[in-house]
């Protein structure tokens, strides 16, 4: 179908009381990222060549997360909250741009696959005018149903107004739809709102297309991909659900999960083939790792990229800008950040390394840190290839150690190290009153006038 146009409206107006949080429903995080961007995420891969989101009113976050993920994607606001046709309609303006097929997706529903998606688009080129999405749930009750004659959709059937043969039927709404471009706003402009709550519903649009002698069918999807995230255990229970295919998809893809059912993944999570992770490891956003590498248990990586051969852990943490090349070892209870630490080098214990660059072959020994932080500026530190960094070490950026320099133990270096010298620098404790107060005042003073 990528000789067809695709517009997809995506309803992301909710305010989801039931979350009872300050942040907006859509902008709550399944594995790593928003359901809004899950969502957007699919509809890219399933071919949409322009997007529109409506938002609520004031809500320019949700606006702004929209055209992170879709630069060109255009925003429009529902004012009012009058139902699903409704929202659509505040689109109005995306709409009558035209396109061969339009989607009508749900923020709130982060699991929908590209593939399924596509299943629910295909009808359109074969004449439909509109397509639903349908799934059979263990418990129907409360769900609108889908009434089928053959292979034809003869309406969307709400529980309360449902017969009780309507209400024996398992095949249910899950409120995505598909609309013939040339059909939607003329169908979606004769939906009423002649109902018990005054609203429009989107549901109609099945009736309206048969009344026009034009098909409406059903597509099937499978519960778990369908499920709308309305509470905090909802969004749990979506989690759960996204972790064990990510799981799935990286043992399928030749990485060994000790205990998968221990490790969290970020939905752009990328593993290389023969990747070992043990018992109790999340993976934030932004992480890469390359072939062979071990993650030991309990670690946690964000923002990471990890070459071929690397050992990580137990108990380590990478955060952002941390770039590991091939064969570095970290080992347990060692943090590093904005590091770039190259091939074979080795931090073995109790570390910190920040803002720092680590040559190849050096050897960072236990409890080295990299002081790059004064209250109010970072600052880095340039360690050499071959250099040897004594236990319980104090590196005060800016410094540079030289390639092959070695520092002894308990040293605390404020000034740089050529290559291939030896720095000790240890001396009784002096104490100076009152610098610290001192050292603030001076700094806050110089940064108002900044």
């Amino acid at each position: 179908m990528s000789d067809r146009s695709l517009l997809v409206v995506v309803l992301a107006a909710g305010e989801g009381t039931r979350m009872k949080s300050r942040l907006p429903k859509v902008l709550h995080k399944v594995a790593g990222r928003s359901m809004l961007h899950h969502v957007l995420a699919a509809t890219r891969a399933a071919g949409a060549t322009r997007t529109a989101v409506v938002v609520g009113p004031g809500r320019e976050d949700v606006a702004a997360e929209a055209t992170r993920i879709v630069p060109d994607a255009q925003v429009f606001v529902q004012t009012e909250r009058l139902g699903t046709a409704h929202a659509v309609l505040a689109a109005r303006a995306a709409l009558e741009q035209g396109a061969d097929d339009v989607l009508v997706l749900y923020a709130d529903t982060p699991l929908v696959r590209p593939e399924t998606l596509a299943r629910l688009r295909a009808p359109l080129a074969e004449g439909a005018a509109v397509a639903a999405l349908g799934f059979e749930p263990e418990d129907p009750t409360g769900y609108g149903r889908l009434v089928t004659s053959g292979d034809e959709l003869v309406a969307i059937r709400e529980e309360k107004d449902a017969t009780t043969a309507e209400k024996a039927i398992r095949f249910c709404n899950a409120g995505l739809m598909a609309l013939a471009g040339k059909d939607a706003l003329s169908i979606l402009d004769r939906i009423g709102n002649a109902n018990s709550k005054g609203e429009y519903y989107l549901t109609d649009a099945v009736e309206i297309a048969r009344a026009d002698g034009r098909p409406a069918v059903a597509a099937k999807a499978d519960a778990d991909e369908v499920a709308g995230v309305n509470s905090r255990i909802q969004l749990a229970e979506a989690e759960a659900i996204l972790q064990q295919r990510l799981r799935r998809a990286a043992m399928a893809e030749g990485v060994t999960l000790i205990a998968p059912e221990t490790v969290f993944f970020s939905a752009d999570t990328v593993l290389g083939r023969d990747v070992i992770v043990e018992p109790n490891v999340v993976f934030g956003p932004g992480v890469t790792v390359g072939d062979d590498v071990v993650i030991h248990a309990f670690c946690h990586l964000e923002g990471a990229h990890l070459e071929p051969g690397v050992s990580i852990g137990p108990y380590a943490r990478l955060r952002p800008g941390t770039r590991l090349e091939a064969g570095v070892r970290i080992g347990n209870f060692v943090e590093t950040k904005a590091a770039h630490i190259e091939s074979g080098a080795k931090v073995n214990h109790l570390s910190y390394v920040g803002d720092a660059h680590v040559g190849a072959g050096a050897n960072l020994g236990a409890g080295t840190i990299t002081c790059n932080y004064d209250g109010f500026s970072k600052y880095r530190t340039e360690i050499g290839a071959g250099a040897f960094i004594g236990v319980n070490s104090a590196l005060v950026a800016p410094v540079t150690i030289g390639a092959g320099a070695y520092v002894g133990t308990g040293a605390v270096i404020t000034s740089d190290v050529p290559e291939d010298a030896l720095a000790i620098a240890r001396s009784r404790q002096v104490v100076k009153e009152g610098w610290a107060r001192e050292f603030r005042a001076a700094r806050a003073e110089a940064k108002k006038k900044a």
